[in-house]
């Protein structure tokens, strides 16, 4: 038994370190994807790839599957509020952020995911301390944006589509949270995968991305990496931590990430790494890593007779 338990969470901290090297990555394929391929398009069909691929896996295997529609609904949900709002989201700002600015504000969604979880009836709260790192991490955002300190101009709508990406991304984790699934996780993924991905592609075909599809070699490699790298491999990761870790654990990727994208921005497509843009990571980060710090238990009295 000790043996598995260690088994397991040398596991968990593996998957952590793949999700925070892949997803730091994966920015940089977006921004190349979408300057290659229609963004809503691009996103949709990365998943309903990625997602057919370990349908198809878990059915060679034999593996459980939800046992009723209630349970294909909810799994479904999460998949929209992590894919279509979440993803989705970053997609579209990057047709007008660079993918620096992209990780960083995305960076955003532990302090989003501890202050959904504090308005909510659950057993963890944040203390003083984690408002106060909450106060910090938004004013790093505000900095970001509202500063036209070191000429760094931003782009308004491409920085509201990152925060509302940022929220649905949290609310997604959390609120898968909130059920137990009777599928195996790899089921559960492939019809988040599927859920988002054709979500996303009717989004596509409504706004006409399909006429203007232009297949290249750079857009193709781009679609590989995601689906491999970023779907298949970074996604099943992280949903795999979130049955291990807490949601705002988990969520800590989100401090590597923004490094990682923001030095292969610079590298590859000679993205600028203003002085604004470093201390804006430093105050996020902050704020971000003193509300993980802050996490209290809350234990529920049991009620007088």
């Amino acid at each position: 038994m000790e043996l598995n338990t260690r088994k397991e969470h040398w596991n968990t901290i593996l998957a952590y370190i793949a999700v925070c090297i892949f997803w730091g990555s994966t920015y940089l394929a977006i921004r190349i994807g979408v300057g290659q391929l229609p963004p809503t398009i691009f996103a949709g069909i990365r998943f309903i790839i990625a997602g057919s691929l370990m349908f198809c896996y878990a059915a060679i295997k034999g593996l459980s599957i939800p046992k009723n529609l209630s349970e294909v609904l909810k799994i479904s949900i999460v998949g929209v509020f992590l894919l279509v709002g979440g993803n989705g989201g970053v997609v579209w700002a990057e047709t007008r952020v660079s993918s620096g600015i992209a990780s960083l504000m995305i960076a955003t969604v532990p302090l989003f995911m501890a202050l959904i979880e504090s308005l909510m009836p659950s057993k963890t709260k944040i203390n003083r301390k984690g408002w106060i790192g909450l106060l910090i991490g938004f004013g790093g955002v505000a900095f970001l944006v509202l500063s036209d300190w070191n000429k760094t101009p931003l782009d308004i709508i491409g920085i509201i589509l990152l925060i509302t990406s940022a929220l649905s991304w949290a609310l997604g984790s959390v609120y898968s949270k909130s059920f137990t699934s009777t599928a195996s996780t790899i089921s559960n993924i492939a019809i988040q995968m599927l859920a988002g991905g054709f979500c996303l592609s009717l989004i596509g075909a409504f706004h006409g991305e399909f006429s203007k599809v232009n297949i290249t070699a750079k857009g193709l490699g781009a679609l590989l990496y995601l689906v491999v790298f970023g779907s298949i491999v970074g996604y099943s990761c992280y949903i795999y931590i979130l049955q291990k870790w807490p949601s705002a654990k988990a969520g800590t990727y989100a401090y590597i990430n923004p490094p990682v994208a923001v030095i292969l921005g610079a590298i590859f497509l000679g993205e600028v790494i203003s002085l604004k843009i470093v201390l804006a990571t430093i105050i996020i980060l902050g704020g971000v890593i003193l509300v993980q710090m802050s996490k209290v238990k809350v234990v529920s009295m049991p009620k007088k007779a």
